[in-house]
């Protein structure tokens, strides 16, 4: 669990007190000692605070899922960001994704986060809309704007060529005047600079990091820049693709996406956990988890105050699994409410409850199908080695995942 954060002044009185005490016994080294150790302190829990949470677009549809129930399930008290995921990239320009469900669904008054309705004349509508509501309630929430994602990366490689061209276009849509006080920020999600994503690009090792460049370059230390980047370990994988080092000090922090590590996309299997924390006896590929992508970022150079540990908030499973522990073999993905392979945990804590535990993370086997995703307990392990670690926070994939009332949100907080 973090610990409560102590605003400045406390952390002074607090550090005066330390100081004051030792001073009347005539510990003056203690004295130094015991206000270094405060301010340590201070720097670390800063530093492990963020809470990061997506927020799809396409939520709004199928799967009902609207600005209004981040306030309704209590997320919003836990997060310190959202990420509004995903803006497109197109021609070498940061674009729109769906403009309707951005800026033109109307609201009814029990769907709004303030409970007033859209009215068919008012400049502003939609997710925006509700975003800025939101951020009235919850005045130190910040909102980034994220471009790209799986399906929308294959524009990077033509905005690579024009890096101050793309930053301009991505400044000027962020701050477009009918939603210029929503957004606090951009989130780049190139997947994968120089290495294979949904398509495969070949913009070389340099691109990403003079991208990244010409975005600060652009929007200046006011705004925050972040990037969600790959978190594949393995020597010559995609970590190894690009400079993620060299960008680092243009960028506030990083998502490494610990998550999706395995799935039914190997239809036979064997079995294994989509997010593991640590490897384990038996992991199909022992690089393959998330301390392990910390470490070789951390190792290439970027400050682990600048990484944040991705959790997934669904699970990934198989269907012709006989076997209760991990390295089974199977028949194809299991059946998901919106695709196979794939639930969310808000469905999967009771059609299919944790039967184990392996690597940080839990599974479960029910009838034919098994499953792994995390719970509020494996998150809370998570946390620990998030705080051992320094790492800057956590971010989710994705909000909507969640039950009704945040399990999981709590559990990260």
């Amino acid at each position: 669990m973090l610990r409560p954060h102590l605003p400045r002044m406390r952390l002074k009185a607090l550090a005066a007190a330390v100081c004051g005490t030792v001073l009347s016994a005539g510990l003056l080294a203690s004295a130094g000692s015991a206000t270094a150790q405060t301010e340590v302190d201070a720097r670390t829990t800063a530093a492990g605070s963020k809470v990061v949470g997506y927020f799809t677009e396409w939520g709004v549809y199928d799967r009902n899922y609207h600005v209004k129930n981040i306030e309704t399930s209590g997320s919003a008290d836990k997060l310190t960001h959202i990420n509004y995921a995903f803006g497109n990239v197109q021609g070498g320009k940061c674009a729109m994704g769906d403009s309707y469900a951005a800026t033109d669904k109307a609201y009814t008054a029990d769907q709004a986060v303030d409970g007033v309705a859209d009215t068919w004349d008012q400049p502003l509508r939609g997710n925006f809309n509700q975003l800025l509501k939101l951020k009235k309630l919850h005045p130190n929430l910040k909102i980034l704007w994220s471009f790209g994602g799986w399906t929308w990366s294959g524009g990077f490689g033509e905005a690579a060529k024009d890096p101050a061209a793309f930053a301009q276009s991505c400044y000027d849509l962020v701050e477009n005047s009918k939603w210029a006080d929503v957004f606090d920020g951009i989130d780049i999600d190139w997947e994968y600079p120089n290495a294979c994503g949904l398509t495969c690009d070949t913009s070389g090792p340099d691109a990403y990091k003079n991208l990244m460049a010409a975005l600060r370059s652009k929007f200046g230390s006011d705004y925050l820049i972040t990037s969600a980047i790959a978190a594949d370990a393995e020597d010559g994988g995609k970590l190894d693709a690009t400079d993620y080092a060299g960008a680092a000090q243009y960028v506030d922090w990083y998502n490494p996406m610990t998550y999706d590590y395995f799935g039914a996309w190997d239809a036979q299997g064997p079995t294994a956990p989509h997010s593991p924390l640590t490897k384990y006896d038996g992991i199909p590929k022992e690089s393959w988890n998330s301390s392990a992508t910390i470490d070789k970022l951390t190792a290439k150079g970027v400050p682990a105050s600048k990484l944040l540990l991705g959790i997934g908030f669904y699970g990934r499973g198989w269907t012709g699994v006989t076997q209760d522990a991990p390295g089974g073999t199977a028949t194809g993905p299991a059946a998901g409410k919106y695709e196979q392979g794939i639930d969310d945990y808000k469905e999967l804590k009771t059609k299919c409850p944790a039967t184990g535990t392996v690597g940080g993370t839990a599974y479960a086997h029910c009838g034919s199908d098994w499953w792994s995703y995390d719970t509020p307990q494996t998150i809370a392990g998570k946390m620990d080695y998030k705080n051992q670690q320094g790492l800057g926070g956590t971010f989710v994939w994705e909000l909507s995942g969640d039950t009704s009332d945040g399990e999981l949100i709590k559990a990260i907080d």
